[in-house]
């Protein structure tokens, strides 16, 4: 009983912070080993530049004086200007709550799966908690500077409050309407709590009194979040949400069967394959016991999963956009192995497979760790050796008032300091309309009076053959990966209808 209480108890948070501490930490060794620390995605500078503006000066923008909408999780950019505030350095901070985010979500997954099979006493050790604090995907999710493992952690703390708590459904509402502030998906948590009351109260009466409720709940949330957009960007939603389906549209010419199965497919690269057999079993036995939020959370994985296949099926960065939905997957998995080990237990031939499972499980988490350290600090070197060398380069090198044109806008914002436009449309959605149409952003930039462009050249073919390059980083990790390196060019245009 001692053990148990300790896995409940306060000695379980010390134990799982190390954990991800550990986890956090052995990615950022490998990124300072590899070149320094930084962040592994430039979208982190982003959120870096609205949160340094928002601290510095009170107004939401990246463009300094400039209100937009370009930030998909506010709440973060929120978070992060703490950081600002408190005179911390950017990336200790992030860092900090990255390691927060990742102990909370190892917690809050340990107490979910355990509430699945409450009188699975086969361990008390908290196997699932240390899971997904070692779990490649999340780590690097926790190293990205970016919202996702805090969004991870209030889908699966949603999930366990409706286990827990099943008819206090206008709190379960507001942490789905809050959630939204981290990212618009959030609002996809709408549907497992209408099937738990659905399904989980006796009468109609009791159900509509609960989805009443519920949605009460998520108007509180959702409503400030709307106006929020609308006032800046004058969308209901951010701009990333249709500049990003603009971008990759041309990925919706795939069979939709094919990008549902590499979407689908994500969490079981790594240590997630060997938990077929236990995630199979956790389905069944909520089937059988009509454990409604088993299915639920089933059925939001997949769904959530169907949604990105038909409307962003994009798998780029490790499917960075799916990372939140892995610890559903990854909880139930675990939950649901632990439970298969724990009657693996009547023969000899039964304990031996038992025992080459947990072996090969574990050593395909670690191997897998140590790939996914690997290429996050190879990420983060691109990263830094491209837009982060390149912003720091026209912060001296490029006159103060001049505007650029820029696609990845986040490090360039964020070290060059200058006034850009958008070519990937999240701070200037008017491009939104024909964001792959080279001819018209060659009319657009002439119409802005744009002075420098600053891409990749081969993401513009036409873009740069109008423009003079005058800085290449000369970075050597883009191109081992087959990339190039970012270059500089002043924009000379259309000369011919100048």
């Amino acid at each position: 009983m001692s053990s148990l209480k300790m896995v409940s108890g306060w000695r379980r948070w010390v134990l799982l912070g190390i954990c991800a501490g550990i986890g956090l930490g052995g990615f950022l060794l490998a990124s300072q080993l590899t070149l320094h620390l930084g962040f592994p995605l430039d979208d982190s500078w982003i959120h870096q530049t609205y949160a340094r503006n928002l601290a510095q000066s009170g107004e939401w923008a990246f463009n300094p004086g400039i209100p937009s909408a370009g930030s998909t999780s506010p709440l973060w950019s929120v978070l992060l200007a703490i950081g600002y505030l408190a005179d911390l350095a950017p990336t200790l901070w992030t860092f900090l709550l990255g390691w927060v985010s990742l102990t909370g979500l190892a917690w809050v997954g340990e107490l979910f799966g355990r509430s699945l099979y409450p009188k699975n006493t086969y361990s008390s050790f908290p196997w699932i908690g240390i899971f997904l604090a070692g779990e490649w995907h999340l780590v690097w999710a926790a190293g990205s500077g970016m919202e996702t493992v805090l969004f991870a952690l209030v889908i699966l703390w949603l999930f366990w409050w409706i286990s827990r708590f099943p008819r206090a459904t206008f709190w379960a509402g507001l942490i789905c309407g809050l959630c939204v502030w981290l990212r618009p998906d959030g609002l996809t948590l709408a549907g497992p709590i209408g099937f738990v009351v659905v399904l989980s109260t006796p009468d109609w009466k009791t159900r509509g009194k609960g989805l009443l409720l519920a949605l009460g709940g998520i108007l509180i949330g959702v409503l400030p979040y709307l106006l929020f957009n609308q006032a800046l960007g004058g969308n209901w939603w951010p701009n990333t949400l249709f500049a990003k389906q603009a971008e990759y549209a041309i990925r919706l010419n795939e069979p939709y069967l094919l990008r549902f199965g590499r979407l689908i497919s994500l969490p079981l690269i790594g240590a997630g394959i060997a938990l077929v057999p236990g995630f199979l079993a956790c389905v069944w036995t909520g089937w059988t016991r009509k454990q409604w939020v088993v299915l639920a959370a089933v059925l939001w994985w997949l769904g959530y999963t169907a949604i990105y296949a038909a409307v962003l099926p994009v798998d780029y960065q490790h499917g960075r956009y799916l990372m939140p939905a892995m610890p559903v997957y990854f909880g139930l998995g675990a939950a649901g192995t632990l439970e298969l080990l724990r009657r693996m237990n009547s023969s000899k031939r039964q304990r031996l497979l038992r025992s080459a499972w947990g072996l090969v499980l574990g050593i395909t988490w670690i191997l897998f760790y140590g790939q996914g350290a690997a290429a996050y600090a190879t990420d983060v070197a691109i990263i830094e050796t491209e837009m982060v060398a390149t912003g720091q380069w026209i912060a001296h090198a490029i006159e103060p008032n001049a505007l650029i044109a820029v696609h990845d806008i986040g490090a360039i914002g964020y070290f060059g300091k200058h006034r850009i436009v958008d070519l990937a449309g999240l701070i200037s959605p008017e491009v939104i309309p024909f964001i792959r149409d080279e001819t018209m952003l060659s009319s657009y930039l002439d119409q802005q009076k744009v002075a420098y462009l600053v891409t990749f050249p081969g993401w513009y073919p036409i873009l740069v053959q109008q423009a003079e390059p005058i800085f290449e980083t000369q970075g050597k990790f883009s191109k081992v990966e087959g990339g190039e390196n970012m270059t500089v060019y002043r924009w000379v245009g259309n000369l011919k209808e100048k």
